[in-house]
């Protein structure tokens, strides 16, 4: 269950963090979220830092909703800065954005998205992609060891 977990919301857009929200509650979820204005907030609360330091009202989440079209630090660029975090490389984050281009979609995959949504526009419909999608990362899905867990490998003079 997903209950048991912390996901991070970017989005820009209040009435879609209203739906979202909303939609999380109806199907269970409401505790899990946790949420962002826009990618410089993203990109500060999975470091740490400013208002996001407490890490016990603020943990590292174990999956990112991510928005594209933001202000300022967009969703491709708060992805690039991810992938390159060594203790975030293996976040997982899905995309989760109004745009149904293909170029988004296919920018966003060569970034390291590891999954791509158009969000609906009903209310009923969202309820229903976050039960799927709850069904999906906790049924099925199978979670990589966090970056931040993994132990460096020996150096080769240790293994003799």
């Amino acid at each position: 269950m997903l209950t048991d977990q912390n996901i991070l919301l970017a989005e820009d857009d209040p009435n879609d963090t209203l739906l979202i929200k909303r939609a999380f509650q109806k199907a269970g979820l409401g505790e899990v979220l946790q949420t962002v204005v826009d990618g410089e907030q993203a990109i500060n609360y999975l470091r740490g830092v400013n208002q996001y330091a407490d890490r016990g009202r603020y943990p590292v989440p174990f999956l990112l909703l991510l928005d594209l079209k933001m202000p300022g630090t967009n969703g491709f660029e708060v992805l690039q800065w991810i992938r390159s975090q060594a203790d975030l490389k293996r976040l997982l984050v899905v995309v989760l954005t109004s745009s149904n281009l293909q170029a988004d979609v296919d920018r966003a995959y060569d970034l390291g998205a590891n999954s791509y949504l158009v969000k609906p526009v009903e209310f009923n419909e969202m309820v229903n992609m976050i039960q799927r999608f709850e069904a999906y990362w906790t049924e099925l899905n199978r979670f990589p060891t966090p970056a931040s867990a993994l132990k460096p490998p020996l150096a080769e003079s240790t293994l003799l």
